[in-house]
């Protein structure tokens, strides 16, 4: 069964930084495109960032280009999710899972599996 888990959440400042990483377990993540959302409570899931299994493309919703970088290391299994520049509005559980394919609008993306996410808090 396909099993990722994420790790690197944590409470920052405004304008701060953190690393979040999506470990597989048990398939190649090079294998899947690989994509990011997070739920904030009382909002809509919301895909922020992917990248493409075939070309290592990738895709970011307009709220977080600039500030968040995805990218993978296929030797160590692991998806990486910058996270620069940190508004309280990307206060949300974060969650990795592969994906039937990242497309541009990444609200858009189809997530298949996902862990059981990271917490994300940016407060002063």
């Amino acid at each position: 069964q396909v099993q990722v888990a994420e790790s690197g959440g944590g409470l920052v400042q405004p304008g701060g930084s953190l690393r979040l990483s999506c470990v597989a377990s048990r398939f190649a993540l090079d294998y899947y495109s690989i994509g990011w959302f997070r739920q904030a409570p009382g909002k809509e899931r919301e895909g922020v960032a992917c990248i493409s299994s075939s070309d290592g493309s990738t895709y970011y919703t307009d709220s977080v280009k600039g500030r968040f970088t995805i990218s993978r290391n296929n030797r160590r299994n692991t998806v990486y999710l910058q996270l620069n520049n940190l508004r309280a509005e990307d206060t949300a559980v974060y969650h990795c899972a592969t994906t039937t394919g990242c497309v541009h609008n990444t609200k858009d993306t189809q997530f298949t599996y996902w862990g059981q996410g990271t917490q994300v808090i940016v407060s002063s």
